[in-house]
């Protein structure tokens, strides 16, 4: 079994339905007593948070790179990130950091896809500083 990276505390309380959903997910699979391997770097979102407001997307994609290159060099196979938001600086992760990462937008597409769908609706949780990062085409 792999070991996946988590980078989460944005806001802790939205890491936990990852956590929950990969592990009921490795005992649907697997069954027994299996869990999945997991690590977990939890940021201080007051920080996060406070770049966010000041427009400091740089800066809040060097923390979370540097978050995904702690997970890689824990064990972490590869990253996911727990809060949607903060896609918005994917790309400094995935730049720094040579896991294979999961992204959002990657997941919610082949979902679609999946399903035969070619048009969706979203409804998103609208926050001063967020932005739409998935397009319909």
């Amino acid at each position: 079994m792999k070991t996946i990276g988590l980078l989460g505390g944005m806001s802790w309380e939205s890491t936990i339905p990852y956590y929950r959903l990969i592990n009921e997910g490795i005992k649907q699979r697997l069954g027994g007593l299996h869990s999945a391997q997991v690590l977990l770097h939890s940021v201080d979102f007051h920080e996060i948070e406070e770049c966010q407001r000041r427009g400091e997307w740089d800066k809040t994609g060097d923390i979370l790179a540097e978050a995904a290159l702690g997970l890689q060099r824990a064990g972490a196979e590869g990253i996911v990130l727990c809060t949607n938001t903060m896609h918005k600086v994917a790309d400094a992760i995935e730049s720094r950091c040579s896991l294979p990462f999961l992204h959002i937008a990657d997941a919610t597409g082949r979902a679609i896809t999946g399903a035969g769908m070619t048009r969706v609706r979203c409804w998103v949780h609208v926050t001063p500083w967020n932005r739409i990062f998935i397009a319909g085409g």
